[in-house]
């Protein structure tokens, strides 16, 4: 039996370590300003750089996901038997207990918070109207090839593919 608490608690550490590495990451939303393959910019954007709504909303939940993963790994180490710390073996299965229950919220708001986030880049990519990205995300597959081929001609208020100069034919990109 301590063996399994001893990598639950492994485990629920590095779980928790992930959290906040991936909760201080700059690398949220990565965005390009290509005007040609060779002279490519990169922008990386985290959680901490912009002030709009909804990354304030995610920012939130993964704030409340590392508190929770933190007070989580304290309440993990109280409630193992090997500890000695935390009264009886009754009362150590209770914060244990409650170990994995406040583990499970820290996943969720995690979850959460890297669904919405998600949602709300999508959403931007695919929405025709919303100017500002068009040139800039990058996924891979189709949609990169799709965004980086897709201009805003100005007054006429709508979205065209320009035809790609001979140079770049179908083996431009091998």
């Amino acid at each position: 039996m301590s063996r399994a608490q001893i990598s639950a608690l492994v485990f629920g550490v590095g779980g928790f370590g992930a959290l906040v590495a991936a909760t201080a990451s700059n690398e949220w939303k990565v965005t390009t300003r290509a005007s040609s393959v060779i002279t490519a910019t990169w922008v990386y954007q985290g959680l901490w750089m912009n002030c709009a709504g909804y990354i304030q909303a995610c920012r939130g939940l993964m704030i409340a996901a590392v508190s929770l993963g933190f007070f989580g790994s304290i309440f993990a180490l109280f409630g193992m038997k090997c500890t000695k710390v935390g009264g009886s073996d009754k009362a150590k299965a209770k914060i244990a207990c409650l170990a994995g229950i406040v583990f499970i919220l820290s996943g969720l708001c995690s979850m959460t918070g890297c669904s919405l986030y998600a949602n709300k880049i999508t959403t931007e990519f695919f929405d025709p109207h919303y100017v500002e990205q068009k040139m800039g995300y990058t996924y891979n597959g189709a949609t990169s090839v799709m965004s980086s081929r897709t201009k805003y001609h100005g007054g006429e208020g709508d979205f065209k593919t320009t035809n790609p100069s001979k140079q770049f034919d179908k083996n431009a990109y091998v």
